[in-house]
């Protein structure tokens, strides 16, 4: 799909480019206990809104209330690539996250913070591990996701990925007690109609 969003230097000249779903993370690693997946998923929308980014976005974690694969909406999960927040393609599509290769991606393409810093190199993330919650299909696991965000409890566990490895959905049990990475995903994309003044 094309969208259409007004020129930088010439906002009434209508430029057209590629929809894409931006994936983020939080500005800063986070144990289990993100008071639950509405707390996760307000952190996204914060953190996006104090950058000025207008579109929603939603923590990438499955949970009690949802499997990680359905957060975006389904007319969005097929066409559109999955990109960092410089534009760099992570994913050809969302679904391409969940083909059960672990969401295979090239760790040497950045993924950034809301604020602008690689996760894979920034001090700010010494361990490079994901949460996620998830099996390599995107399903919860309901024993494995830190009670469904809400305990930061040394003997509970959370599903997580190594980042280092390039596969986003990786299979490792860690401690809910652990400061991770956590990833926000665009699951809404809203285009607008400029059209070229004359």
């Amino acid at each position: 799909p094309i969208r259409c969003v007004p020129s930088i230097t010439s906002p009434h000249i209508c430029v057209f480019t590629l929809s894409q779903l931006h994936l983020v993370a939080l500005n800063a690693p986070l144990k289990g206990d993100m008071r639950g997946i509405r707390g996760a998923d307000f952190q996204c929308y914060q953190q996006a809104r104090s950058m000025g980014l207008t579109t929603t976005y939603r923590a990438f974690l499955s949970s009690h209330l949802q499997d990680l694969a359905t957060i975006v909406r389904k007319a969005d999960r097929t066409d559109m690539p999955v990109v960092n927040l410089r534009g760099e393609v992570l994913f050809s599509s969302w679904m391409s996250i969940f083909s059960g290769n672990g969401g295979t991606f090239t760790p040497s393409t950045p993924i950034y913070s809301f604020d602008g810093r690689d996760v894979m190199t920034d001090s700010a993330w010494p361990e490079k591990q994901v949460w996620h919650g998830s099996n390599t299909v995107g399903i919860r696991l309901t024993s494995n996701y830190c009670e469904a965000w809400r305990t930061g409890d040394m003997a509970v566990t959370g599903q997580a990925a190594l980042l280092q490895t390039g596969r986003l959905l990786g299979q490792h049990t860690r401690s809910c007690s652990n400061h991770y990475i956590v990833l926000c995903i665009e699951n809404t994309y809203v285009g607008k109609t400029h059209q070229k003044r004359t």
